[in-house]
């Protein structure tokens, strides 16, 4: 089987070096076929010294070079299969050229020649401070928001900006794992149309898991898939040089001091992220501080859009897969047991599949069904327990209840109010809880049970009467004032005889039929 390592080298060893599909099947070992593969893959979901140029003698295919250039340039950003052959540069050359007159094997000569160079790539130590159109640097910064009136304190944000035009974006995150970097890229990317040829991060733990000796770095295979995925080139800092990547640490000090002061508050996150986009693109409608043109950072970020590579065909699944072990209350923990998650009675001691966004945990079963879902922890937060799959299990089987070990985890309320209750209807009762849990969540079932307890009403006709007097959204009416007058009852005085009864009432009695 091909590791990422290997399939990265190979496209590495094409792109960037410029190498054919027969040269790197040599070099890796490996049959052409497999090479084509990979050169062409663009779904990524689940070295030889470099050639020297060979010197080009004055010729009269000279007034024809900056053109050449400039479709071999461009050549960069198609795919494989739409670039230009030689003989497809002599025939534009033909056609489009005035005064065109060299031969073929001339064309080609150069072709071949300024095709390695394009895609020779400096193996020198330093990093250079200029920056070309199409290159980005990423980077998290910290702010506090609100959303739904919930303060997330000291939460991330990303920030990817291009030094050469001085655009930025940012995205909020609640946190700083490979779920939000990897959403916020994408948003990025497709908000822009399109993906830099090159990021510089900072050696991060989320994507750099060993800086090695020599400059190297282990990242996991995960982000490789990402940067395969959409052809990025990530470079990484040398340890504790910010500096090096100066554009994007002002960035993100701008950013916050213009788009998240005051706090900000909002509803939806998404929404939210998609409404700063816009305001980004509204704040480069101004002149670029080191320009002598005085363009604004809008007119230099075309040039920048203009070098971005293109969206691949195929969207990046940018959520973890993973499973996990269940208790024997059928819960879980992750990030090293600092955050407890609920699965269902019916997982106790065993595994369940995760799928893990940077804003939800989906427990599903062997099948991939969704079970339960989760609003992720982050933080201090240490628990989401969804108790409708636990009070619906155990309403079928009530008797249970005080061996499941969900009985343990009511709260003291719940365990006085089901103790009272009648074993007959204890069955009931948990599936009018969870009724209830359902509607309008688990601390209102809480609530009524306990009125319920204060009242002594432990039959479910009475919970759902209480609930529906605390939470329906039923007007409370007013006294009726009578002061109409009462009239007077009327004695009718008999005892056995039912004539004066009759005659009582002006009624024939029997005769009357």
């Amino acid at each position: 089987m091909t590791t990422m390592d290997q399939i990265h080298r190979i496209r590495e060893l094409y792109y960037e070096q410029g190498k054919n599909l027969s040269e790197i099947a040599i070099i890796m070992d490996c049959d052409w076929r497999t090479v084509r593969k990979y050169v062409d893959m663009e779904d990524f979901n689940s070295s030889p010294p470099a050639p020297t140029s060979t010197k080009i003698h004055e010729s009269k295919l000279d007034p024809f070079k900056p053109l050449i250039d400039e479709w071999l340039q461009a050549d960069k950003l198609a795919p494989r299969k739409q670039r230009h052959s030689a003989t497809r540069v002599y025939n534009r050359l033909k056609d489009e050229a005035d005064g065109f007159n060299c031969s073929y094997r001339l064309v080609a000569t150069y072709v071949k020649v300024k095709k390695e160079d394009l895609r020779l790539k400096s193996t020198d130590g330093y990093i250079p401070l200029d920056h070309l159109p199409g290159e980005a640097q990423a980077d998290f910064g910290t702010a506090d928001f609100y959303e739904n009136g919930k303060l997330h304190h000291e939460a991330k944000y990303l920030v990817i900006s291009f030094p050469f035009s001085n655009g930025g974006f940012l995205q909020l995150n609640y946190g700083e794992n490979m779920e939000c970097l990897l959403e916020g890229l994408v948003a990025i990317f497709e908000h822009i149309g399109g993906v830099p040829t090159e990021i510089w991060f900072d050696n991060t733990r989320t994507i750099v898991t060993k800086v090695i000796k020599g400059g190297g770095r282990d990242i996991p295979e995960r982000f490789q898939r990402f940067c395969e995925h959409y052809r990025i080139k990530p470079i990484f800092m040398n340890p504790e040089s910010g500096w090096e990547k100066g554009n994007v640490e002002n960035k993100v000090g701008y950013l916050r001091r213009n788009e998240l002061v005051p706090v900000p508050r909002f509803d939806d996150l998404t929404e939210e992220n998609r409404h700063l986009l816009d305001r980004c693109e509204t704040d480069m409608q101004r002149e670029h501080y080191d320009d002598d043109d005085n363009r604004f950072i809008s007119e230099l970020f075309e040039e920048d859009k203009a070098r971005l590579l293109p969206l691949p065909s195929v969207p990046f699944d940018t959520a973890l897969y993973a499973t996990a072990r269940t208790d024997k209350y059928g819960k879980f923990t992750l990030d090293a047991g600092k955050h407890r998650y609920s699965a269902s009675p019916a997982f106790c001691e065993s595994i369940v599949n995760l799928k893990i966004t940077s804003s939800v945990v989906i427990v599903m079963d062997a099948d991939m069904h969704e079970v339960v879902r989760h609003q992720r922890l982050y933080g201090d937060e240490h628990e989401r327990m969804d108790w409708l799959p636990y009070l619906t299990y155990i309403a079928r089987k009530p008797r249970s209840l005080r061996n499941s070990g969900i009985y343990d985890m009511l709260p003291q309320t719940m365990q006085i109010y089901m103790d009272h209750c009648e074993n007959k209807e204890r069955g009931r009762v948990l599936k009018v809880l969870a009724e209830l849990y359902e509607r309008t969540g688990f601390s209102s079932a809480v609530k009524t049970v306990d009125e319920a307890v204060r009242l002594n009403a432990t039959d479910p006709d009475s919970l759902q009467s209480l609930y529906r007097r605390i939470y329906a959204d039923v007007p409370l009416l007013p006294p009726l004032e009578n002061k109409a007058v009462v009239p007077q009852q009327k004695v009718i005085p008999f005892r056995n005889d039912l004539l004066v009864l009759d005659a009582a009432l002006k009624k024939g009695g029997a005769s009357n039929g």
